[in-house]
């Protein structure tokens, strides 16, 4: 079932959160009770009528492969943290990071179009299937993300329980948003007084109104009247304009629709997950863009690619110029962050035009710096926000995979 994708979904969710809810309004938390209920929401998610084992829905291949990863990544980290302080070697490091990655890039390799043919067909139900479940991507970036974070030193501590919970935590399990391990468990180990939980719980009913309007209403209808007429005859200059807008909009708020009830699910739980958009066709340049869209995936390239890229160059002084290596990190960052959306050219296309950006915007803040504008006002304002608006719609075009 997907999450979030029917109303049964917040049916049974809401019927197991009661005691969640009421407990919190009491201000305490059971913590048996809350891996009870994860456990359960996720063996619903990954039910399968088709693909499970013995002709059982509730045991299907997805819900195995999510318990192996979760094995697997634990061991992997696990192993890591332990003997990292007798001997934190970089080539120990590239090896658990490298295993850690290899389940996600096998399902990115052979799920992708280039394989082609029946050799694509032959690897979705032999290997994907098995390997690969709903939110492997965003589950590697915590797992990754955990990774560097021992190597840096900035973790102290990990309990196997924790990892476990912060892995399988449900309501964030598809498409994020990506939280960090420091900050979960903070907020796991910190109970909600009954003042506090009520707080919660009426920005939860906030953020679950908001997001009905986003995903049911808005995106539904831009999608129904606008995207799936338009690509039906999708042709000439003025149609793939107009589908520009449909598509970035549905894009938007369909996906902010889903964080929402992501978000209001976790504060039930007590967990503050944070938010993944804040208006982000009001920004003003390409780097105010990306730091309002899908903000934790955003960071989380931003900390673990583009600093750490840069980071070795300076270390390595592979380059007299901090501003070049900084360009070389932007390459890096969205070419990776293009990749991992997946192998079609569209895809990588996507990653390279921001990337494109990214730099020529540095180039043009450097001569800026040199040349202070004249005039800084609501109307200079107003045209940043535009001319932005379409240098991002036009690179959703690009990503939709209808310009290539």
């Amino acid at each position: 079932m997907t999450p979030y994708g029917t109303f049964t979904f917040f049916l049974i969710a809401f019927i197991l959160l009661i005691p969640v809810i009421i407990l919190g309004f009491l201000g305490k938390r059971s913590y048996i009770y809350n891996g009870i209920s994860t456990a359960i929401m996720i063996v619903i998610i990954f039910a399968s009528d088709k693909l499970n084992f013995f002709g059982i829905k509730y045991l299907s291949v997805q819900l195995v492969s999510f318990i192996i990863y979760m094995l697997w990544q634990a061991a992997l980290i696990m192993w890591y943290y332990h003997s990292r302080p007798k001997n934190n070697t970089f080539a120990k490091f590239f090896i658990v990071m490298t295993l850690s990655i290899l389940p996600l890039a096998l399902v990115k390799i052979f799920s992708s179009s280039w394989l082609g043919g029946q050799q694509i067909q032959f690897h979705e139900h032999k290997l994907i299937e098995f390997i690969g479940f709903l939110g492997i991507s965003y589950v590697t970036f915590k797992s990754v993300q955990l990774i560097m974070e021992i190597r840096a030193g900035s973790i102290k501590e990990i309990k196997l329980g924790k990892l476990f919970q912060f892995i399988s935590f449900f309501p964030t399990i598809s498409s994020g948003p990506i939280d960090r391990y420091k900050r979960f468990v903070k907020d796991d180990k910190k109970v909600p007084t009954g003042d506090e939980y009520r707080g919660l719980v009426l920005k939860a009913i906030h953020m679950i109104m908001l997001g009905f309007l986003y995903k049911y209403i808005i995106a539904y209808f831009v999608n129904q009247y606008g995207v799936m007429p338009l690509q039906m005859h999708l042709h000439g200059f003025v149609r793939y304009w107009l589908y520009m807008y449909a598509y970035s909009m549905y894009l938007f708020f369909d996906f902010a629709g889903y964080s929402l009830f992501a978000i209001a699910v976790s504060f039930l739980y007590g967990i503050k997950t944070p938010p993944n958009f804040n208006q982000p066709f009001k920004s003003r340049n390409i780097k105010d863009f990306w730091n309002r869209w899908h903000m934790t995936l955003s960071f989380w390239f931003r900390d673990c690619i583009y600093m750490r890229s840069l980071f070795f160059m300076s270390k390595k002084k592979l380059m007299k110029s901090q501003f070049a290596m900084s360009n070389v990190a932007f390459f890096l960052n969205f070419f990776i962050m293009g990749v991992w959306h997946g192998l079609e050219v569209y895809y990588i296309g996507y990653g390279l035009y921001h990337a494109a950006l990214f730099i020529g915007y540095g180039y043009y803040e450097r001569w800026r710096k040199k040349h202070p504008p004249r005039w800084d006002n609501r109307f200079t304002t107003a045209l940043s926000i535009i001319i932005t608006f379409h240098f991002v719609t036009f690179g959703f075009l690009i990503f939709s995979g209808k310009l290539i």
